[in-house]
């Protein structure tokens, strides 16, 4: 439950981030805390699996992790390039 809200959070302060660079204000803040909430997401997701190891819930692991991977590869990787898009796009506007 925990990395649902970790990936909640993640959420809303990536577009608070693109709705500040989009409003011309300072949105380093926001990226930090998305990019960060994003990395407590992932480490929760982790904790949990790991309890299903301790206790040996073997079918919660064969359900749950497969399809979990590719989705936390998938939105970590969104979440990244979403987060740093203000940086580059600034640097693209520099040249």
């Amino acid at each position: 439950m925990l990395f649902m809200i970790f990936g909640v959070t993640a959420i809303v302060a990536t577009f608070i981030n693109l709705n500040l660079y989009k409003a011309g204000k300072d949105y380093k803040l926001a990226m930090a805390i998305g990019l960060s909430f994003t990395a407590l997401t992932l480490c929760a997701e982790y904790s949990l699996v790991s309890r299903w190891v301790k206790v040996e819930d073997w079918s919660a692991i064969e359900d749950v992790v497969p399809g979990m991977e590719r989705a936390l590869w998938f939105l970590t990787i969104v979440s990244i390039l979403l987060n740093i898009a203000p940086i580059l796009l600034e640097q693209k506007g520099k040249k």
